[in-house]
């Protein structure tokens, strides 16, 4: 559904679990797309990681209606 830019290998999901909190199991089912996260939850690791992860990819059923603004 989601094309990313780059691949997380698991040592870089585990590492940005560690920063934001997250569950790394959690992240993980978000980045390749079995869940959606929290929006609210999505925008803070975006912006914890400096947009290493983003909304779109934590997201990816639902950003488009949430952030219509990030739409390519």
């Amino acid at each position: 559904m989601m094309h990313m830019d780059k691949q997380l290998t698991p040592e870089d999901r585990r590492r940005i679990a560690s920063v934001t909190g997250l569950n790394e199991q959690y992240l993980y089912q978000c980045l390749t797309g079995r869940r959606d996260m929290n929006p609210e939850a999505a925008r803070k690791a975006e912006d914890i990681t400096n947009g290493e992860v983003t909304r779109q990819m934590l997201c990816q059923k639902t950003y488009a209606g949430i952030w219509p603004e990030l739409v390519a």
